[in-house]
């Protein structure tokens, strides 16, 4: 796994809230990310020159080819003076996202740990008995109880009944999702008790509709918690492609919300679909191949 570094001005966030709003409201606000980096992660960096120097080569291009044609690109950025992300891109199922690596000013660094590798959708784990939800990549920061996983799977059809996704409401997404994770053997209705959706919202971001929403999960009571009033605080960005939910999902223990909750709406809020590579593999293809 090589690491490139860049360091893209026009990723720079200004000190109000880092989400993108599409009307005042209250709850999770989520900023759009327009940096062409996304983009440029898809061709050889040497061929980046034209998207206005957003993309510093720090390496000879023959080196940085190598580098873009893996299946996952890591690269540390800096989105501001307080907090270093990292880039993911997963060409398999062509999203990337941004996730916190560090905060030099508290001399704080994230122990993130990659707990699954990304992989097609016919072989990753089911979130639930019924397996239409599945985690196609995960890292998890197991020091500071931090997960962050992207998941892909059907739409609930008890909550978007329309084929034209236009007509989805926030709300309906983020119970049609929440209702697919649960791995209890119990029924739906019994599922969505287990989580509070806080708020919801749609917004454009580059002619795709993302939907973004804020939720609690009550969690079962531990010896070091023995409170039954435990919660996992999460932030959810979704958004659909050739039938299918693509989801990333970050969440942190509610105690430390405060905290951490700012950098995992940064994640969130850098979610995004790709154009399709020759590596991508959509979700119905091959379903009984396991590898």
């Amino acid at each position: 796994m090589t690491t490139a570094f860049f360091r893209p001005s026009s990723l720079t966030r200004p000190a109000a809230s880092p989400f993108p709003q599409i009307r005042e409201r209250r709850g999770v606000r989520f900023r759009k990310y327009r940096s062409p980096i996304f983009f440029a992660a898809l061709l050889p960096i040497c061929k980046a020159g034209p998207l206005r120097r957003d993309v510093v080569l720090l390496g000879c291009c023959s080196a940085m080819n190598i580098i873009f044609s893996s299946a996952v690109l890591h690269a540390a950025i800096e989105v501001d003076e307080d907090v270093k992300m990292a880039l993911v891109v997963d060409d398999i199922n062509a999203y990337s996202f941004l996730y916190p690596a560090e905060v030099p000013a508290k001399k704080f660094s994230f122990r993130w740990v990659e707990s699954r590798k990304p992989e097609r959708y016919s072989s990753a784990a089911p979130l639930s008995p019924d397996a239409r939800q599945r985690i196609v990549s995960e890292r998890v920061d197991m020091i500071n109880n931090l997960v962050i996983s992207v998941s892909i799977g059907p739409p609930n059809l008890r909550y978007l009944t329309s084929i034209d996704k236009s007509s989805w409401k926030a709300r309906d997404v983020a119970d049609s999702v929440l209702s697919d994770k649960s791995a209890l053997p119990v029924s739906t209705g019994q599922r969505m008790t287990e989580s509070s959706v806080l708020d919801a919202h749609a917004s454009e971001v580059d002619g795709d509709v993302y939907w973004y929403y804020e939720y609690l999960v009550r969690k079962s009571p531990t010896k070091s918690a023995p409170d039954s009033n435990l919660y996992r605080h999460s932030v959810a960005s979704t958004a659909e492609r050739d039938g299918y939910l693509y989801s990333l999902n970050a969440s942190t223990l509610s105690k430390k919300w405060e905290s951490l909750g700012p950098f995992l709406k940064e994640a969130v809020a850098s979610f995004r679909l790709l154009p399709p590579t020759e590596s991508y593999v959509p979700p119905y293809k091959d379903p009984w191949r396991f590898w």
